[in-house]
């Protein structure tokens, strides 16, 4: 019988990208015999994943995973919402984000980290998961939060089943207060997010750079008015307030309470529980936010699916 080395699995690996347990057995099952063994994984349904790499992944799920004082959020691609529903690829998703909070993963290490259910990377995990489903997917994101002291609140909007949804936020609130009511805040703070879509957390987190095309854009717009210098730089001025207004998340009106901003929610929740309250951090992953998807009208998905 041939000797099944480190460097022929890698070979078959490199050559259909099929996870490495699989890449063995198909060699020993083979004899060693690298085009048969090409064949075997083929019949098997387990060598397609590289072509299927270059497929756009825009659907998919996200997921997250919040224990005491951290949380995670993790985004994973696939080309159609039908697999999304899958049990396999939610088990996939719910894990990562678990996963990746014991370790505070990002994603630049996520694919590496050892998935404890099947003893492989999560990276292997994935490959195997394209082969069976026949969709390329992709561990697209994950980023962990946390405080010393106070509450990491979550939200899932558009919720798949527990944890698993579209929109994903996580909200950090530093406080040595009630915790109870620290969540409570957290968990409005957090759906106003998903509704509101901010993107910077205070003013000073703003981009200069952002500001200034801002200024050049509505400076042009009051110009074309014909009004004199100083009005044109008070209504830039104000146009620049308002600006903030919409994506500054402290400046943002509190979607629950209109007249009053989300930095006022978080000054009377801290006059509340009698402590300080701090927002220190926020995230948000909106599932397919900024992929651009491949637009196909329907005759030609059809060609392409019969030249396959």
């Amino acid at each position: 019988m041939t000797n099944i080395t480190a460097s022929m699995v890698k070979e078959l690996r490199d050559m259909t990208s099929a996870g490495m347990l699989d890449a063995k057995k198909a060699l020993v099952e083979t004899n060693g015999d690298m085009e048969a063994a090409v064949d075997w994984l083929r019949t098997k349904g387990l060598a397609s994943a590289a072509k299927k790499a270059s497929r756009v992944a825009a659907e998919g799920l996200v997921a997250i995973a919040v224990e005491g004082n951290k949380g995670a959020v993790v985004e994973v691609n696939s080309e159609t919402d039908f697999v999304a529903k899958n049990d396999m690829f939610k088990e996939y998703v719910t894990d990562a984000a678990i996963v990746a909070l014991m370790n505070e993963g990002e994603v630049c290490n996520m694919e590496t980290f050892q998935c404890p259910k099947v003893n492989k990377s999560f990276k292997e995990r994935l490959t195997d998961m394209i082969a069976k489903i026949g969709e390329n997917m992709t561990l697209r994101r994950a980023k962990t939060v946390s405080v010393e002291n106070g509450v990491v609140a979550s939200y899932m909007h558009n919720a798949a089943a527990p944890n698993l949804g579209k929109i994903g936020v996580l909200v950090a609130l530093e406080s040595t207060g009630n915790v109870e009511k620290l969540a409570e805040v957290g968990k409005q703070v957090a759906m106003h997010i998903a509704a509101s879509s901010p993107l910077f957390k205070t003013i000073a987190d703003v981009d200069p750079a952002a500001v200034e095309r801002e200024k050049a854009i509505f400076s042009e717009q009051a110009a074309a008015s014909g009004k004199p210098a100083n009005i044109i730089e008070k209504m830039v001025e104000g146009r620049i307030r308002k600006y903030y207004d919409e994506v500054v998340l402290e400046e943002q009106a509190f979607i629950m309470d209109p007249d009053k901003k989300v930095k006022a929610i978080i000054a009377d929740a801290a006059k509340e529980i009698g402590a300080p309250v701090e927002l220190k951090e926020f995230v948000v992953f909106k599932l397919g936010e900024g992929i651009e998807k491949k637009s196909e009208d329907f005759a030609a998905e059809v060609a392409a699916q019969l030249a396959k």
